[in-house]
């Protein structure tokens, strides 16, 4: 019997002590990056280990339960089977900006070791609101102002850079996934996506994110929302607001061993606060990778939306005060609408050659067809997109020295095909709308350029870190123009040489909690096909992309015991050969290099967690920004502009408020901002007032049973109900008696509500 026990006693030793060899890959959850050094502990025995430069580990166990570290994520414990491979996935938390990485399809550091000024938005701050309007969220970012005068039009601006344009935003680069959505004449329109599609959003401010393209304003980037549950689920969101407003999405998530799969649809309406003001949008999303084996993933992404909205226009200073809720004239008369179809398609393949070099290639297409009927004329427009962007990452030292580099390029593609039409509106009964006439034009033109970009991050000791990029643009135009009734052919050829923009950064540790940086850039903006048009619809040879060097320096620090938290950057950009919209006629322009502009500015943001208890935290920020901009020399004609404010930039922007959060379940914000004067034409003879706005938002989210999960919230925005412009046609001209149109009026007092259920199985 003694015999038996022993036996039994050996046999029940050795395996517990029998050592298993496990290996896999830990990848960030949201943006699918490699994460390097992440910490594997064996829960049995205490040893550990971490990951490579690949994301990548092999470990010797002693159990099947390990637990996953990493600074800037949230802690996760794994079991897994004998022989099984582990993809896992962290969530980042935000508790502490400057932990967070960046930089997920380049060179991957953390924000604290950046040497430009870059901004994260995570998926908690898109929730502050109502999920359906961007600017609220963007405006809350230093330096960076979003106007907004319908769900539909809107500008975004990056230290004032693209502030004059005349519609929607240009001059600043903008990704979703490795997709391009800027255009091939320099436009976005990153307000046509469903939020829900997106986990979080990245801001480079100012030309120094080499590796994205180097436009004046800087680069966004849109992060796809992968899945990251090891279950399936499903996710019901509804809400409610004033003017009409209902928003409805519906999202299915599927995760197996080895990939993963997110199909969402969602649809947004309003009825809007002016006349002719109605807007409808629906969008089908899907997401989805897939690991091939330890040194191959594919991730796929695409999203199809149909947009039909009209369009109320911009105001006159008498109709914005007295009544703000009418469409402009003509605008209302003729019906202005446009329906947009746009899709985009991308597959991006990932491949570790070895511990310390990485290849991603991705294809992209898309396709945008857009009718818009104006009362000047009916457009008809077409886009087809297709392109590559590829680029190696690779790891090294040279000494003691720490290497970090990347070297790709990008290839991009457009056929655009624009058609016009009579609008014959006017002779027809009030009431019809817009009626097609004769056609006016039709022009087919290729867009193409191409990129090459190198970048290195070198650690030179413990404190001591640097960052130079170089970054090569071609960019042409081939314009056919079909239509040859008015005797004028627009037929030609058109290229700017070859640009390289360089950039050198610093980053220095002064503190264990205070970090310095600073870098010098530069950056370019090439003029749209219509502006390389003179009034005689030849090309004009001597126009020039509009150039800037922007040079900066800034800290990030954490202060008392972490409770404290935030940034300082100081920067002047200045940009020379500024395109200028001349008028010839009433109805004629054309644009030339008549200007330089100075943007200085300075740029502030402090975190304080005011109450930390077991229960929850509450918490204060405020961020300012304080703009200078001028132009330095502008003459147009016989107009001397030189010394003046910017057009369409607001004196200064700040922002304060408090986050509530709880562990029962209790959440709340509430955000008063105030924007300062903004000119409205280059005379600064017409000027929007300064005006606060107060947002709020109150919820409860909580758990029923294992499976249910629920949020229910309501808020509001514009608490105060202020008057004040939204968005402005800067430069505006009246026609005739007519006054210039200058004026958006924002949204008035409205509220919304909604209700949010997620079923995980």
């Amino acid at each position: 019997m003694k015999n038996i026990i022993t036996f039994i006693f050996l046999i029940l030793t050795t395996c517990s002590y029998t050592q298993y060899t496990v290996s896999g890959k830990i990848i960030d959850q949201n943006t699918r990056a490699l994460l390097t050094n992440s910490k594997i502990t064996d829960l049995i025995s205490g040893n550990q280990t971490s990951t490579d430069t690949n994301g990548e580990f092999n470990f010797m166990i002693e159990g099947n339960i390990i637990e996953i570290s990493q600074m800037g994520y949230q802690t996760k414990k794994i079991s897994f089977s004998k022989d099984q491979y582990l993809l896992i996935e962290l969530a980042p938390t935000v508790t502490n900006l400057s932990e967070v990485y960046v930089n997920s399809q380049s060179i991957l550091i953390p924000e604290k070791y950046a040497t430009e000024s870059v901004e994260v938005i995570d998926s908690n701050d898109m929730r502050r609101g109502n999920m359906v309007e961007l600017h609220p969220i963007l405006n809350k970012v230093p330096g960076v102002f979003m106007q907004n005068a319908t769900l539909n039009t809107n500008r975004i601006t990056i230290r004032g850079i693209g502030a004059r344009n005349l519609f929607g935003t240009a001059n600043i680069r903008t990704y979703f996934g490795d997709i391009p959505l800027t255009d091939g004449n320099g436009e976005s329109s990153i307000e046509d996506l469903e939020l829900a599609s997106v986990s979080r959003i990245d801001i480079h401010k100012g030309p120094a994110a080499s590796s994205y393209g180097v436009g004046l304003g800087g680069t966004i980037l849109l992060k796809p929302q992968y899945t990251y549950s090891q279950k399936t689920d499903a996710l019901v969101s509804t809400s409610l607001g004033s003017y009409g407003l209902r928003r409805f999405v519906t999202k299915a998530s599927i995760r197996g061993e080895k990939s993963n799969l997110t199909i969402l649809y969602g649809n947004t309406h309003s009825d809007g606060y002016r006349y002719n003001n109605e807007y409808d949008r629906n969008t089908v999303s899907a997401i989805s990778s897939i690991t091939l084996g330890i040194k191959d993933t594919l991730s796929f992404l695409g999203s199809f939306m149909n947009l039909k909205a009209e369009i109320p226009s911009s105001l006159d200073q008498e109709d914005y005060i007295n009544s703000p809720r009418q469409a402009a004239f003509t605008w209302g008369n003729s019906q202005a609408n446009e329906d947009v179809d746009y899709g985009i398609f991308g597959l991006t393949w990932q491949h570790g050659y070895n511990k310390n070099l990485t290849q991603h290639t991705s294809i992209f297409t898309s396709f945008r067809t857009n009718d818009e009927d104006r009362p000047f004329n009916i457009l008809e427009e077409k886009s087809n997109i297709a392109g590559i962007r590829s680029r190696i990452i690779g790891n090294t030292s040279l000494g003691q020295r720490a290497i970090k580099w990347t070297i790709g390029g990008e290839l991009f593609y457009e056929l655009y095909d624009n058609s016009t039409y009579q609008n014959l509106y006017e002779e027809f009964p009030t009431g019809t709308g817009s009626i097609r006439g004769s056609q006016l034009s039709d022009l087919d033109e290729i867009r193409i350029y191409y990129t090459l970009f190198a970048e290195v991050f070198v650690k030179a000791t413990e404190k001591l870190r640097f960052n130079a990029g170089i970054h090569l643009n071609q960019t042409f135009f081939d314009i056919q123009d079909n239509f040859m009734d008015n005797g004028i052919d627009s037929s030609g050829d058109f290229s700017f040489s070859p640009i390289v923009s360089p950039k050198l950064g610093i980053n220095y540790k002064l503190h264990e909690q205070v970090i310095a940086y600073g870098s010098i850039a530069h950056g370019f903006s090439t003029p749209t096909t219509s502006e390389t048009l003179l009034p005689d619809a030849e090309f004009n040879p001597d126009l020039q992309p509009e150039i800037g060097w922007n040079y900066e320096i800034g800290s990030r620090f954490t202060l008392l015991n972490n409770k404290l938290k935030g940034t300082l950057s100081l920067y002047s950009l200045r940009v020379k050969d500024l395109l200028v919209t001349r008028r010839t006629t009433e109805d004629n322009f054309f644009a030339i290099n008549a200007g330089k502009t100075t943007h200085n500015g300075i740029e502030g943001e402090i975190n304080y967690t005011l109450i930390k208890t077991k229960t929850g935290y509450l918490d204060f920020f405020v961020n300012a920004s304080v703009y200078d901009y001028k132009f330095d020399e502008f003459i147009d004609l016989e107009s001397d502009f030189s010394g003046n404010d910017l057009t369409g930039v607001p004196s200064e922007v700040i922002n304060a408020g408090i986050d509530l959060i709880t562990t029962k379940g209790l959440y709340g914000n509430l955000n008063v901002q105030h924007v300062g004067e903004i000119p409205a034409n280059d005379n600064n003879t017409v000027i929007s007032k300064t005006y606060q706005l107060i947002h709020g938002k109150i919820g409860y989210a909580n758990n029923l049973g294992k499976h249910l999960r629920y949020n229910i919230y309501i808020g509001a925005n514009n608490i105060l109900d202020t008057t004040y412009a939204s968005q402005l046609q800067v430069n505006a001209t009246g026609f005739g008696a007519n006054a210039p149109r200058y004026f958006y009026p924002g949204l008035p007092f409205n509220a919304f509500s909604g209700v949010d259920i997620n079923y995980r199985l």
